[in-house]
């Protein structure tokens, strides 16, 4: 005994069910030739004699009639096989992209309008958080970070480069000289900021009037007059009444897209990995 081909297990179920060669060669789709081909193919494999051949149609024996509820169970089994890869190719599901608050609440948000019509299957979750997710452990699929990964299994994509400023509020800087300006800053969660280091040489024995761990606290307060801060350029275009300061930031700093290698393997992720980096590209 061989081990059967499935393709011979099919034709053996159409005939099943149709009763001649001519109805199972319509279902599927072959000449009535392939399938009695195929029939003998199975027989040989199998050692069994499954079919009587009669001039008005194929009749089951009895070792026929046996292997029935197997076939059906394999024809199942397929079938579930082939649903479960359609539905692993298919561009849907929740992808979570996790970005510091205020590039996914300035850059990112406003701009997923369009992935989204794109995309009808897939839900995006935004995750704005200061902390790194751990990729490794999926906490989740797609991060964008100022930092580029060093962990051996993680890939990366250089989406932009993000430029900063000094500001503060018209109104704020025409009431006092540059001596007098008092500072909006981070506070020690975030001491390795390449834009709070430069904006610490600059404040020198000057004031820190507020700090904060996080940016858009910082750019409120410079809108409300509270001080002078650093701001990335994207985060300041809809706040009203900053003007840009000098001296100009020198500080330029990439950011990365960042998945795991196997998940971006995945299409729903693949296709908002792929969003993301146009929505870069077309800026």
């Amino acid at each position: 005994m061989q081990t059967p081909d499935w393709d011979d297990l099919r034709f053996f179920l159409a005939l099943c069910d149709a009763g001649t060669l001519s109805g199972a060669a319509r279902a599927t789709g072959v000449e009535h030739t392939t399938v009695a081909r195929r029939i003998d193919a199975l027989e040989t494999a199998l050692g069994a004699h499954l079919f009587d051949r009669f001039p008005k149609g194929w009749s089951l024996t009895a070792a026929g009639t046996a292997l029935v509820p197997y076939a059906r169970t394999l024809e199942d089994g397929m079938h579930a096989l082939l649903n479960a890869a359609r539905g692993a190719s298919e561009v849907a599901g929740v992808v979570h992209v996790s970005a510091p608050p205020a590039l996914a609440a300035c850059l990112l948000a406003p701009r997923l309008r369009g992935p989204l019509a794109r995309l009808p299957g897939v839900e995006i979750d935004v995750r704005a958080e200061a902390r790194t997710a751990d990729l490794m452990r999926r906490q989740a699929d797609i991060a964008l970070r100022f930092a580029r990964p060093t962990s051996p299994g993680l890939v990366a994509k250089l989406l932009t480069h993000v430029d900063y400023a000094l500001y503060a509020h018209a109104d704020y800087v025409a009431s006092r000289a540059s001596a007098h300006w008092e500072f909006l800053g981070y506070d020690e969660m975030q001491p390795d900021a390449p834009q709070q280091e430069w904006l610490d040489k600059l404040r020198g024995t000057r004031r820190h009037a507020l700090r904060s761990n996080d940016l858009l606290t910082l750019l409120q307060a410079a809108v409300a007059g509270c001080g002078v801060g650093v701001f990335p350029r994207y985060a300041v275009a809809g706040a009203p009444g900053l003007v840009v300061l000098a001296p100009p930031c020198p500080v330029r700093r990439k950011l990365w897209l960042v998945m795991h290698g196997d998940v971006r393997r995945s299409p729903h992720v693949r296709a908002v990995a792929d969003e993301i980096i146009a929505m870069f590209e077309q800026e």
